[in-house]
């Protein structure tokens, strides 16, 4: 974390633009293939550092992340970055996903535990010929190719199934130790959050960025439904600026652009200069977003 607002000549700071990165979700239709090529072709002249490709529960989306890896790689000139996860797989399996990717030409890939295959609120059970934690899985990545970069989840809020947020640091610090490189965390609405979890995290002793996750509300009802199963506090106000609103798209698409700008100039301003967009494989609020904070697209980075 840097400091990057400058002093204007009315004694405003200005913001210099940040530094960005994407998340996508493999497609199940044709129609949603279609739809998240659009946003890839809207989003990639925006340059990000790089975009990241989930990985379903149980390894459910394998081949379909797999594919759009592939396709990212061959069409466009984006760093893609494949999400793999501990679950449902032994050791060798995942080996062989790992190796497949390097062979493709994959350096980044983000190491998950991933959430138990019976669902959020369930007891994890690994595979009993798998890896266990994320942390042995950064070490596997790491052992078998040492070029590629692996990045790890960090939770401002603590791991649903942490003790307390310092046994979930103690989890952060392992996958550090193993070769992590960057953390990005869980969505967040409370900056303040955000600030002491990471004040937290250096008091560790661990330096690596700990880069904010932001999702643009599209459907708040929905959104909020999605995080807090995952551990994530909606504070009052948030939902007090989309009440009304359930059957107001447009307006809504307004409020949520605003929110998020607001969330990360906040951010911005104590520091932050690198933020993670969970895009939903949309690409209007991010768009607008990126704009907001002066980012502007640039031809070199356009997609085929």
């Amino acid at each position: 974390m840097t400091e990057f607002a400058i002093p204007a000549p009315d004694g405003q700071r200005v913001l210099k633009s940040p530094k960005i990165s994407f998340e996508f979700f493999p497609p199940k239709t044709e129609e949603m293939e279609r739809s998240l090529w659009e946003t890839i072709n809207r989003l990639a002249p925006l340059a990000p550092n790089f975009v990241s490709v989930t990985y379903g529960a149980g390894g459910s989306t394998r081949e379909r992340t797999h594919s759009t890896i592939a396709r990212i790689l061959a069409e466009t000139s984006l760093v893609p970055a494949a999400h793999l996860t501990c679950v449902g797989a032994s050791r060798g399996e995942i080996d062989e996903i790992v190796d497949r990717y390097h062979d493709i030409g994959v350096r980044h890939i983000v190491a998950l535990r991933g959430d138990p295959m019976t669902g959020l609120g369930t007891t994890f059970v690994g595979h009993p010929d798998g890896y266990k934690s994320s942390a042995e899985l950064v070490a596997g990545i790491k052992k078998r190719h040492g070029d590629i970069e692996v990045s790890v989840s960090a939770y401002p809020e603590k791991h649903p199934d942490a003790q307390s947020l310092d046994a979930d640091i103690d989890t952060l610090k392992a996958k550090v130790d193993a070769g992590a490189a960057r953390a990005i965390t869980q969505v967040f609405f409370d900056n303040d959050l955000y600030l002491r979890y990471l004040e937290r995290v250096r008091g560790r002793g661990i330096d690596i960025p700990i880069v904010p996750g932001i999702m643009p509300m599209h459907n708040f009802r929905q959104a909020r439904n999605f995080v807090t199963r995952a551990g994530t506090t909606v504070p009052n106000w948030l939902s007090e600026k989309f009440e009304g609103l359930d059957d107001d798209a447009e307006t809504r698409k307004l409020v949520a652009a605003t929110v998020a700008a607001g969330q990360v100039q906040k951010l911005a301003k104590h520091g932050v200069d690198t933020f993670h967009f969970y895009t939903m494989n949309r690409a209007d609020l991010v768009f607008a977003i990126a704009h907001l904070l002066g980012i502007r697209p640039k031809g070199a980075a356009k997609a085929a």
